[in-house]
């Protein structure tokens, strides 16, 4: 025990952790609405759900505890990390930057455009190097979503390529994820959410998400299933063996390691296309051969392979290093994070002379658009792409160590958030690991609802009925009055942010639930149920 500003405090280790647990920290503190308070509990103990542990947290933006039920408690947040992750971002990283993936020659140039080297695709953690449309936008209802080109920036790097003269490589071309070292699955991500495109891996080198989408479709005529992948690249190959039957019953196969998917089963005749994300082992293998092909395709001759190069993570012990106090929030040079105009552009008409060049350059979209993207649509690896980010521009280390360090130090010491009140190990909550209390999600809430961009971080959240993963919830008083990041995980769910209450106040709220019955979704009935009773009481 020691004394901390005249306080009592005990170091409790958690996962490794040493957390601090201030006495009389966890003491519940009286509800203001205590009829609300009793309809919470009532609902919490309904039969249904009632096997289920229960945590909420309701909090006036001025800090008066609204009602509460197991608020100190920890729950596994899920997808609700990504709250306090894009909220680090928001408080600390450039919004309004860009990042620039290139394509950079370092090697001689010959008459007649012909380049002896490799070209390296250098990736600086760029999560929209993608097809999807970025700002956010909302596809209307009763429309399918547009069909995305996944390849079109690396396309356009292509083009710009033969722009610059090249018409033969006589080398390599280089997937270059080097800046940010090779730490792709952060702690507890359980091995079969690893082949699915929300357990990809994460890199600094990612094209489309670093994931390639199956289509199985059934065949007229009794005739077996065929399969695709999009984008059409030989990188993975398909081993498929589905036959007609009278149900569909498909199991998909891609074991570590491995470059074959297998797809075994049947379907039934009329049966509507399977389709499945699968995530790219090898990212930045995978963006050098889609390079390579498209270079090709605007005729230019590669002699050479398309390979990958990374920089190894000497893993550092997780739980010392992310513990560890920042000196200052001063962000560090950016010594290549937002890399544009980093590298010289010389002439190219100079005979056999060795030079080192930008010879095409995709610039994506300011940061502050991909924090929308990343709440919307909930998508982990963006998230875990704003962690390294912050670790590398703030603690100067782009590992899911350095971000957690970084999202620790901001959230204990300038949101004010008791660190004793969550276990964070990596940025989008897919992780077991993870632990947080509905008490220390309302107080990051009230937080940035001060700060001068909270209104946007705000914006960037799910709309009930309108957008992102509460489209199709609360869509009928409640519809545009609830802001809110949903979360799911095996059998914990959550939902945490903004509500409206009928009296026009903006209430800070938290609802989490572990140990509910697999596979049902009673409990997400009953949360919805509890944030109308919230509405209509305050």
């Amino acid at each position: 025990m020691k004394l901390v500003c005249g306080r009592a405090v005990w170091l409790v280790p958690v996962l490794g952790w040493a957390v601090a647990a201030i006495s009389q920290q966890g003491a519940p503190r009286r509800p203001a609405n205590a009829p609300l308070q009793r309809i919470l509990e009532a609902m919490a103990a309904e039969p249904a759900v009632a096997r289920a542990h229960w945590g909420v947290a309701v909090e006036r933006l001025d800090g008066t505890v609204v009602a509460g039920l197991n608020a100190g408690q920890f729950f596994q947040p899920a997808s609700n990390a990504k709250l306090f992750t894009t909220a680090a971002a928001m408080a600390l990283l450039p919004m309004e930057e860009r990042l620039s993936t290139k394509v950079i020659a370092s090697g001689y140039f010959e008459a007649g455009g012909v380049y002896r080297g490799d070209l390296r695709l250098r990736g600086v953690g760029d999560a929209n190097f993608s097809g999807r449309p970025v700002p956010y936008r909302v596809t209307p209802q009763g429309q399918a979503e547009a069909p995305h080109d996944e390849l079109r920036y690396v396309r356009e790097l292509a083009d710009g390529v033969k722009a610059s003269g090249i018409t033969r490589v006589e080398g390599d071309v280089v997937g270059d994820d080097t800046l940010f070292p090779w730490d792709p699955y952060p702690q507890d991500w359980a091995v079969d959410d690893l082949p699915w495109y929300y357990g990809a891996p994460v890199s600094g080198l990612m094209v489309a998400d670093n994931a390639v989408t199956l289509t199985v479709k059934a065949a007229a005529n009794g005739q077996a299933a065929t399969a695709a992948l999009d984008p059409a690249l030989p990188f993975y190959s398909l081993d498929v063996d589905v036959t007609a039957g009278t149900a569909t019953a498909l199991q998909i196969e891609r074991p570590a390691g491995s470059k074959v998917v297998k797809v075994r089963g049947t379907m039934a005749a009329d049966a509507k296309p399977y389709v499945q994300g699968l995530s790219i082992e090898n990212p930045a293998e995978y963006a050098a051969m889609a390079l390579k092909a498209a270079l090709e395709a605007d005729g230019i001759v590669v002699t050479g392979k398309a390979l990958a190069k990374l920089n190894p993570l000497v893993q550092p012990d997780f739980e010392k290093s992310a513990a560890v106090p920042l000196e200052s929030f001063a962000p560090k040079a950016t010594r290549g994070l937002l890399m544009r105009g980093s590298e010289a552009a010389v002439c190219m008409d100079c005979g056999e002379t060795w030079h080192s060049r930008v010879v095409a350059e995709h610039v994506g979209p300011p940061l502050y658009d991909d924090v929308a993207v990343t709440n919307k649509t909930s998508q982990n690896q963006h998230a875990e792409l704003f962690l390294r980010q912050l670790g590398f521009f703030v603690a100067g280390g782009a590992t899911t160590a350095s971000g957690a360090r970084v999202v620790r130090a901001f959230l204990t010491e300038q949101a004010g958030v008791d660190g004793g009140d969550f276990v964070f190990v990596d940025g989008s909550g897919l992780s077991g690991h993870d632990l947080v209390t509905p008490r220390a999600t309302t107080a990051l809430l009230r937080y940035a609802a001060g700060q001068p961009w909270g209104e946007k971080w705000k914006a960037s959240l799910p709309v009930g009925g309108v957008d992102g993963s509460l489209r199709s919830r609360f869509t009928g008083e409640l519809k545009g009055r609830v802001f809110a990041k949903t979360g799911t995980l095996g059998e914990a769910r959550a939902l945490s942010g903004y509500l409206v209450a009928n009296s026009g106040k903006t209430l800070a709220f938290s609802v989490m639930v572990t140990g509910h019955t697999p596979k049902d979704k009673s409990d997400e009935l009953v949360m919805d149920r509890m944030v109308g009773a919230i509405a209509a009481a305050e």
